[in-house]
């Protein structure tokens, strides 16, 4: 189990429709305290993940085994109710032989009863192997499953920021870090993986992504049925992007199929306006040339962006002593970009040499260009330093020293 961060290399918005639920407290072995635990939740949990209620006395308790054939032995007893005397001891046990358990579902009971989360479920069905037959790991499968699933996780955050049909690079710092608190795991087997989504910062995603899949999957099939791609500008108000398509391409290919699931955070019930058990969405290899469609459409019809930038000078580049030049700014406010590179004129760039070397940021006009993922301002205009406080100066001058080496009007290193 691994953060998002810590796989991929600020919180959402809250979620609609119920409160927040604390994350419960833990005992200090870092499991859930059995007094703190609902049987109620821990039973849907378990039903969830396919355990089996073998039987117990109505209202009073009930016995747990685990899924499949040859599953570990041992049964959980779960009460129904926090009412009775032995409540919270049975809750103790039942912790307890979850954290002992070898079945892959209690780790995930676990990490739900310790934070309520909404879970996402990716699978890929891949033709079995010579090597799978013989017992070897499908690395490079397990490899494109993890890195599809990411992709989507990014594009339903860069969708709750904005419902666009291209980000690019808007977006992605803020969209990077609602994703924080995400933890993925795989399944054995490299075939599925889940993604679990904490209600307070990540239940916005989920909803967003729930929807835009289920849009994507409508939009696909109209563009099969009739051969019109116009579904996908309709589609792009449910979330759909580019990025997402890409995702879907990218989960799609080399498998038979992939599946998608969505299912709410038992703790903290469904969000308003969404079903309490969500279908699970499919595509086939059949749905790629429609979503490669889709991902070209969005990248050429979404348009520039004017705007008003202003950041810090940490890169200059030309090829002759005079003439124009090429900067980079580091974006401070105007665009929800961290970088963007510009094409000035001689005058303006001896203007941004000289506000690099004393410290201070550029403000200048122009176009955010979509084509290039919005990292490129053309048309710039009104180039001016702008004036800051000391503290800010000093910390631009320290940054200025430590990125010494990238200035230059004769720099032949790499582009700005």
């Amino acid at each position: 189990m691994h953060r998002w961060t810590e796989t991929a290399g600020g919180g959402a918005p809250d979620g609609r429709g119920h409160p927040e639920p604390a994350t419960a407290p833990r005992r200090p072995d870092g499991f859930p305290d059995p007094a703190a635990v609902d049987p109620a939740v821990l039973a849907a949990l378990l039903a969830r993940h396919g355990w089996h209620r073998r039987g117990g006395p109505a209202g009073r308790y009930g016995r747990w085994t685990p899924p499949g054939p040859g599953a570990w032995p041992a049964s959980l007893l779960v009460p129904d109710t926090a009412a009775f005397p032995d409540s919270e001891d049975l809750l103790a046990e039942a912790l307890t032989a979850l954290a002992r358990s070898p079945e892959p579902s209690a780790r995930d009971v676990l990490v739900q009863l310790t934070e309520p989360s909404d879970e996402i479920r990716w699978r890929r069905e891949v033709p079995e192997s010579a090597a799978e037959a013989a017992g070897a790991a499908d690395w490079a499968g397990s490899e494109a499953l993890r890195s599809a699933a990411l992709r989507m996780l990014l594009a339903g955050s860069l969708a709750v920021r904005g419902k666009v049909g291209h980000h690019g690079a808007r977006h992605r710092r803020r969209a990077r870090a609602a994703l924080d608190d995400v933890l993925v795991g795989p399944a054995p087997g490299g075939r599925s993986l889940t993604a679990f989504l904490p209600v307070p910062s990540g239940r916005a995603v989920a909803v967003t992504l729930y929807e835009a899949l289920h849009a994507a999957r409508e939009a696909v099939d109209y563009q099969r049925a009739t051969g019109g791609t116009e579904a996908f500008d309709t589609a792009v108000r449910a979330g759909v992007s580019r990025e997402l398509t890409e995702a879907l391409v990218a989960l799609v290919r080399g498998s038979e199929g992939a599946r998608i699931a969505v299912d709410w955070a038992p703790a903290a019930g469904p969000p308003e306006g969404c079903p309490a058990r969500p279908e699970p969405v499919e595509f086939s290899p059949g749905d790629l040339p429609a979503l490669g469609l889709a991902a070209g459409r969005y990248l050429r019809e979404e348009p520039s962006v004017g705007v008003r930038v202003t950041g810090a000078v940490v890169r200059l580049r030309r090829s002759a002593p005079h003439g124009p030049g090429v900067v980079r700014l580091r974006v401070l406010a105007g665009a929800e970009v961290a970088h963007v590179r510009i094409e000035l004129d001689e005058e303006a760039y001896r203007i941004a040499g000289q506000a690099h070397l004393v410290g201070l940021p550029l403000r200048v006009e122009g176009m955010l260009e979509s084509r290039g993922g919005f990292r490129r301002l053309t048309g710039a205009s009104q180039v001016a330093p702008v004036q800051v406080d000391e503290a800010e100066r000093d910390r631009l001058t320290k940054s200025l020293r430590e990125n010494v080496d990238f200035f230059g009007e004769a720099c032949t290193g790499e582009e700005a």
